[in-house]
């Protein structure tokens, strides 16, 4: 089955035939976590909105390496030039090496995304296991004249940059509108410009992450780490660039300045930006004080849950909202998404063991077709769910002996929710594979006690015969003999 992906494209803001450089081949780089505390909501939509990207493009055929980085050094506070790293203030304040606090967050986002059923990536990549390669492009970029040296520090010039390319393109921003409305900076005597942004900066007395480069010791801008790994591992220009709608400015604008000055193209073919979760309207943050973490999610304990939430509920609330449109949370919302998923996982279940009629009553064909026109349709996951919906209907219908489905249909929309729900959602029940195991040892079970009662039958052993059915009625086991012989099914 052909299918032609429609992706929106946040560089050109329109729908865009999705054509990687290589087919069957397509490469994705997504922005990841800076780690130096908990994952929270507003770091797990990102995660599942390019998970179910890098699903669904498997699913599709193509051979997909997925880049997802991790920011350890050069993140300074308040997304700047200046103050302290992120990473180094979370160590001095735990009294540890600012990479036992990355070793210790790293691990704990990966046991969280898990437990989401987050895929992890192809390749995931830190920054301060790539400073060669930073060192490297700033080199570059320094060479073809679009940056200066102050001080042992580099700073990317955007106004000798805008000479010939346009700054702005990606998020819209004007540079002259910028150049205005920016209010002076803290070693803004270092700038030429209060637009431009350090590429490499001169580690001051006291700073612990600092390595050696041509222009002293220092540490990396929070900007290259993304420019040089994403050229390492999928090449100067690849198919996907991914992230939050908060990185698009300045963190994605000037990723497009400085690998265009490096190579002289434009590094992304698409750009995907998923939009913010909030509260009360307010963009959930760590800066704004307002997160919560994933952790708080699962155990309930924090004073905005009146419970805990599963993993698979949080996964299907941010599946339940297009990526580009804003997510606000609620308590209310959360009850209805466990409702719902909990309809969905109901149904799925009912579905195995689902007993076949002598013909379909009912079209089916359909809900497969929505669901790939949705994820067709830019990743319209909303509309997928919609679609398996229609679905919970007809499995409901039929177990209530309202409809029949025969086994072709049966066996199709088995492979419809195992395709659709479980391999490109990935929403499972809590213990999916286990409750896979029970129904198949249940109908293992039922099987050769129907063959047991088959025997008595043909040795006219009725006493025996009777028993079984009995005693299986008793059960609210129903078994219907037929001229194929005995079927059952639940109620």
């Amino acid at each position: 089955m052909q299918h032609q992906l429609i992706v929106y494209n946040s560089l050109s803001r329109k729908k865009e035939l999705f054509k990687p450089l290589s087919p069957p081949f397509a490469g994705m780089y997504v922005c990841g976590p800076t780690v130096y505390g908990d994952a929270h909501l507003g770091h797990a939509r990102p995660a599942i909105t390019f998970d179910l990207v890098f699903r669904y493009l498997l699913h599709l055929g193509y051979k997909v390496r997925y880049v997802r980085n991790i920011t350890d050094v050069g993140h300074l506070e308040n997304d700047s030039d200046h103050g302290e790293d992120k990473v180094e203030k979370k160590a001095r304040i735990e009294q540890l090496e600012p990479m036992e606090v990355v070793q210790f967050f790293t691990d704990r986002y990966h046991q969280d995304m898990d437990l989401l059923n987050v895929k992890r990536p192809s390749i995931e990549p830190r920054a301060s296991g790539h400073i060669i390669e930073q060192i490297e492009m700033v080199k570059t970029i320094l060479e073809n004249g679009f940056a200066y040296v102050v001080n042992g520090s580099v700073y990317f010039d955007v106004h000798q940059y805008h000479k010939s390319r346009s700054y702005g393109r990606l998020s819209g921003r004007i540079l002259e509108d910028l150049i205005a409305g920016n209010r002076v900076l803290e070693a803004q005597d270092e700038k030429r410009h209060a637009e431009d942004f350090a590429l490499w900066k001169k580690a001051a007395e006291g700073h612990i992450m600092r390595w050696p480069s041509p222009w002293g010791e220092g540490f990396p801008g929070w900007h290259i780490e993304c420019s040089a790994m994403s050229s390492k591992y999928l090449g100067e220009v690849f198919d996907i660039h991914g992230g939050g709608m908060d990185l698009l400015f300045p963190h994605h604008e000037c990723e497009i300045a400085q690998s265009n000055a490096a190579t002289g193209k434009d590094a992304v073919r698409y750009w995907m930006h998923n939009n913010m979760i909030t509260i009360n309207g307010q963009k959930m943050g760590k800066s704004l004080g307002n997160f919560i973490t994933l952790r708080e999610f699962f155990e309930g304990n924090h004073p905005s849950l009146d419970r805990p939430y599963s993993p698979m509920s949080i996964r299907f609330f941010v599946l339940q909202a297009h990526y580009r449109s804003t997510l606000d949370f609620s308590n209310e919302a959360l009850q209805a998404s466990d409702k719902g998923l909990k309809r969905l996982l109901d149904a799925y279940e009912t579905l195995q063991y689902l007993q076949p009629g002598e013909k379909s009553t009912v079209e089916i064909q359909q809900v497969e077709k929505k669901c790939y026109e949705a994820l067709n349709d830019d990743f319209n996951s909303p509309l997928a769910i919609a679609a398996l919906f229609d679905a919970v209907r007809i499995i409901n219908s039929v177990k209530d002996k309202k409809e029949s489905l025969d086994q072709t249909g049966i066996s199709n929309l088995k492979a419809t929710f195992e395709t659709f729900l479980v391999n490109i959602l990935g929403l499972k029940g809590e213990s999916a594979s286990e409750s896979k195991k029970f129904h198949d040892l249940v109908g293992s079970l039922m099987q050769m006690v129907l063959e047991l009662r088959q025997n008595a039958r043909q040795n006219k052993d009725w006493p025996t015969s009777d028993k079984i059915r009995n005693e299986l009625s008793r059960l609210k086991i129903e078994v219907k003999d037929g001229k194929d012989g005995a079927t059952w099914s639940l109620p």
